[in-house]
């Protein structure tokens, strides 16, 4: 038996930038605005690279434009203020948001290696600041050197720094990591 549709009110939301908010892990899981003189709260996934690494440069009294649905009553208690879920930032300083980076592919030119606890080079780091992490067994097989050129395809999560991610190599140059890799 098919289910009623029911439609989903996407919000337009203008206001300046106010905060980052933080899980209890320190990951970026939303932000607030203040819409005249009104708190808002926009929420994310805080597992997702793609949306921490968009929020993260954000810097306060940013004039945001940001689409949202309204998160509706929690079963923790009433809301400070209004809380929507985060859809999409649709301009910054009234400039469109540019899309974050793809979190697929990492393109530089190998400036060191890295090493796992054990003293083997398991990837290398790249003048961008990526961390293209290959397992010693992938290194072996890619022969990589520093001053090589380097495009690495997989998944990609920032680094605790803040600064560049870490890259699960699937492919280097086209080639592949390792049967097991990924």
């Amino acid at each position: 038996m098919p289910h009623p549709h029911q439609d989903i009110d996407i919000w337009s939301v203008e206001g300046r930038f106010q905060q980052l908010v933080f899980s209890p892990k320190g990951a970026i899981e939303g932000f607030l605005i203040d819409t005249d003189g009104v708190p808002t709260q926009f929420v994310c996934d805080p597992q997702d690279p793609v949306a921490a690494e968009h929020l993260a440069g954000l810097r306060d009294g940013q004039a945001l434009v940001v689409e949202g649905t309204e998160t509706g009553p929690s079963p923790k208690g009433d809301a400070e203020h209004t809380v929507y879920r985060l859809e999409r930032l649709v301009s910054i300083d009234g400039k469109p948001a540019k899309p974050p980076a793809d979190h697929k592919a990492a393109v530089g030119t190998v400036v060191r290696f890295n090493y796992a606890k054990h003293g083997a080079a398991n990837g290398v780091v790249l003048d961008s600041g990526d961390f293209v992490h290959t397992k010693p067994d992938g290194m072996a097989r890619l022969g990589l050197k520093v001053g090589d050129k380097v495009r690495a395809e997989g998944d990609a999560r920032p680094l605790v720094t803040g600064h560049g991610r870490v890259v699960e190599a699937r492919s280097v140059n086209g080639e592949p990591v390792g049967p097991d890799h990924g």
